[in-house]
């Protein structure tokens, strides 16, 4: 545990640093600003760090800028514990044990403890001041602590682990595929929850993600192809079926032919009657 402790202290330290030295570009780049708008500096004055605005911006505008800068961050870092994909690849952003990201998750409270509740409320310079360099603080901890965990990956890991994940990177491409059936989906959902049991601890909302992404490659595959409204609807319309002919009308019997047997003779006139008595 000391020896754990004394690697913490020294990865804070050194991040502290390169926060000092991006205080330092910042406030270089201010005073450059400015020197090109005409504002004379005072002689041995420390000028006033504005890295998000002008000096003549609106504290609304100001506030408004912060927000964006503080909104961005979160995005980003909302992207490692919701994706499970980058969840696997670099599981340091997502283990609050490490101490780049301890150290980015209290940068984060303060952040958020300080913000106000709208670019339009009232607070004093002073509060002003200690918000902006919160901001900075939260962007400068999830810079490092975002470059750390894209180094080491998974070396925490032990190599069976590292074989665990290498299934469940695999297996997650499967769950979302389209082209697999539908049982194949579900069967790569389950493994790849079994993969990670015990190496990563996926939050609520990137279960929650994937499953939503399981489930909507399960209703648009191949499987459940239904045809476009629109393209039925420009489709020619098929042909009315042929009527059946008219039932054939009864003919009148043709007349006898040659073949038939030939009638009884008529008696001629010129035959003798008979006498009657």
């Amino acid at each position: 545990m000391g020896v754990m402790g004394a690697i913490g202290r020294g990865f804070e330290r050194n991040a502290r640093r390169r926060h000092a030295r991006r205080l330092e570009i910042i406030h270089a780049k201010s005073e450059a600003r400015a020197i090109a708008r005409g504002y004379p500096l005072p002689t041995g004055a420390v000028p006033v760090q504005q890295p998000y605005g002008a000096p003549e911006e609106s504290l609304e505008a100001r506030l408004q800028r912060l927000f964006d800068a503080q909104d961005a961050v979160t995005h980003r870092w909302l992207e490692y514990e919701l994706d499970v994909a980058k969840v696997i690849s670099y599981p340091a952003m997502s283990d609050g044990r490490q101490p780049l990201t301890a150290a980015f998750l209290r940068a984060k409270k303060v952040a958020d403890g300080l913000r106000p509740s709208s670019a339009k409320a009232k607070i004093t310079k002073e509060q002003f001041d200690e918000y902006r360099n919160a901001v900075t603080d939260y962007e400068v901890a999830f810079d490092v602590a975002e470059r750390d965990a894209r180094r080491i990956q998974d070396s925490n890991f032990t190599s069976d682990e590292r074989k665990r994940l290498d299934t469940a990177k695999q297996l997650l491409s499967v769950a979302v595929d389209q082209a697999a059936t539908p049982a194949e989906r579900q069967i790569a959902y389950k493994r790849v929850r079994e993969e990670l049991d015990g190496l990563i601890s996926l939050s609520d909302g990137a279960i929650d993600r994937l499953e939503k992404q399981v489930s909507l490659e399960l209703t648009t595959g191949p499987s459940a192809v239904r045809p476009d409204p629109m393209m039925t609807a420009a489709a020619p319309s098929a042909p009315p079926p042929a009527q059946a002919p008219p039932a054939a009308q009864p003919q009148q019997s043709a007349p006898q032919s040659q073949s038939m047997p030939a009638p009884w003779p008529v008696p001629s006139r010129s035959a003798k009657r008979p006498e009657t008595r």
